[in-house]
Parts: structure tokens; sequence; C-alpha cells
């Protein structure tokens, strides 16, 4: 084993790994400012036209 590689799937009990902690906080970023748009009044994006 060479002293670079690093296990891509982490099991029970270890640490996430970086990708997944980056893309479970942009999810959750996501989620809040859809709230924040609903509740500012902007109409849902499927209905808009760029």
């Amino acid at each position: 084993m060479s002293e670079g590689t690093v296990p891509l799937t982490a099991g029970a009990g270890q640490p996430k790994g970086l990708l997944q902690q980056m893309e479970e906080l942009m999810a959750a970023l996501n989620a809040d400012l859809s709230d924040l748009k609903i509740e500012a009044g902007f109409p849902p994006e499927e209905s808009q036209d760029v």
C-alpha cells in the first residue's frame, strides 16, 4: 500500500470525505435559498422564462 492512497468509501464510524461534506452542505444551502425565494414571493424556477 503506498503512502498517497486514501480509501474512497468510508465505513461506519469513519469521518465523511470532504467531497461528501461539501455536497451535503450545498444541498442544504440550495434548500434554504429555495425557501427564502418562496418567502420573498419569487415565482418557482420552472415557470421563469430565460
